[in-house]
């Protein structure tokens, strides 16, 4: 079974590059030419760029196909073990991923909480609609202590006592930062980080959640604190890692600094933003983290708070998110002229959906899927029909072509670019 490997191994010793081992580039024949010494401007140095540019990528795109071989060839000897272990594995149509560089295991979609637990949805609904997502193969679950003052945790830990799921088989995020009004039960020094996590553990009914995360950056904290702080809570088995919400990458580069500097634990994770008209952070500065440290994307409101499902075409209608209380700031920003223009793209976007025979939110979905860095992307579902509909966006995946991707980019006009700064970085 593993002779394919050994095989490859051996050659390897036998001739390969340095140390007897073969590089990427030779494995997948990406031979890099020796550099000429730049004698000439202008027209050369462009060349050398885009060739090196080129280089570069290929490389990248090398890295990619030895790691899903690498999975491939793990996924196969799990499958000979358990089968002499006479034990069987239940497959549903989820995919997994590595949260960035760990070797934590979530899946590609992840059930959020943030609105409906606790404040739009009954808690009955709740139950139901993380029912559907675990029997579907979801297995990462987010929260926050802000979350309807509390009242989504105490939801989402009463679900989980009482359907009595296997602990090891799920994952659990909860964010710290906002957890009270008094001066000490906001922010992230050391004293709210430990009770903040502590009242969050009570309300979930766990003796741990499997991601902290720091739920906004505090210039009011020294980085150092932060991280030694989020390194004592999983030293003292109160979480398994620790990550970053809403953080920008030279702070979270800083962190990773610090972290290497005291052998502390490094971040794992950012939670951002991600959806057709909110690009940047996502598919430029997180991908080089991840490349660079290991620190992997878990993305939130794929929808855009549910305008790109087409709802708010003709306006507000009752009952959406725009017209609850507290979301006055959505209503302005799908009333405003940008609001407009979004939202003439979006109709625009629906005409693509109906091509590969999805919903509009099953596009915008898989099109945040096909991200790279991408870990997770998290959903927001406030009945089991919307669920449903939003898992079955894994399906369509497939079909998102680099035609089809450059299609959507034209539409959109927004696809981001480096600057020549960020270029030579």
């Amino acid at each position: 079974m593993f002779a394919g490997r050994a095989s490859v191994v051996g050659v390897a010793a036998g001739s390969g590059g340095k140390g007897g081992k073969f590089s990427v580039e030779e494995l997948y024949g990406f031979n890099k030419k020796p550099k000429a010494n730049r004698v000439h401007c202008g027209k050369a140095e462009r060349a050398d760029s885009k060739k090196e540019s080129k280089e570069k990528e290929e490389s990248v795109l090398a890295s990619h196909i030895l790691e899903a071989a690498k999975r491939v060839m793990e996924r196969r000897r799990l499958e000979v073990y358990l089968k002499e272990c006479d034990v069987t594995i239940e497959e549903s149509g989820m995919a997994y991923r590595n949260l960035g560089k760990s070797g934590l295991r979530v899946s590609c979609l992840g059930l959020g909480t943030w609105v409906t637990f606790g404040t739009q949805i009954s808690d009955e609904m709740a139950e139901s609609v993380m029912t559907l997502a675990y029997d579907n193969g979801v297995n990462l679950f987010d929260t926050a202590e802000v979350y309807a003052s509390g009242r989504a945790e105490t939801t989402l830990g009463n679900i989980l006592k009482k359907k009595e799921w296997r602990r090891s088989s799920y994952v659990v995020t909860t964010k710290i930062y906002w957890g009270g009004h008094a001066e000490t039960e906001r922010g992230l020094s050391r004293k709210h980080i430990i009770e903040g996590l502590r009242g969050s553990l009570a309300r979930l009914q766990l003796e741990y959640v499997d991601i902290v995360f720091a739920n906004r950056s505090d210039f009011s904290t020294p980085m150092e604190e932060v991280v030694r702080a989020m390194t004592f809570v999983i030293g003292q088995g109160m979480a398994m890692y620790w990550g970053t919400s809403r953080w920008n990458a030279v702070e979270i580069m800083e962190a990773y600094s610090i972290a290497r500097q005291f052998n502390l634990v490094p971040p794992v994770c950012e939670q951002a933003e991600y959806h057709y008209f909110q690009r940047e952070k996502v598919e430029l500065h997180l991908p080089e983290l991840y490349h660079k440290i290991g620190v992997g994307a878990m993305t939130w409101s794929p929808l855009a708070c549910g305008m790109l499902t087409g709802k708010y075409n003709n306006g507000v209608p009752q009952g959406s998110r725009a017209a609850m209380k507290g979301y006055a700031w959505l209503k302005e920003r799908i009333c405003s002229d940008e609001g407009k223009h979004q939202l003439s793209k979006v109709k625009e976007l629906h005409l693509l959906a109906d091509r590969l025979n999805c919903t509009s939110a099953q596009l915008a979905i898989a099109w945040c899927l096909r991200s790279q860095g991408v870990s997770s992307v998290l959903l927001g579902a406030s009945n089991t029909d919307q669920l449903l509909e939003n898992l079955n966006s894994i399906r369509v995946l497939s079909q998102l072509t680099p035609a089809f991707i450059a299609e959507i980019d034209l539409l959109l006009g927004n696809k981001p670019k480096k600057t020549k700064k960020e270029a030579r970085c």
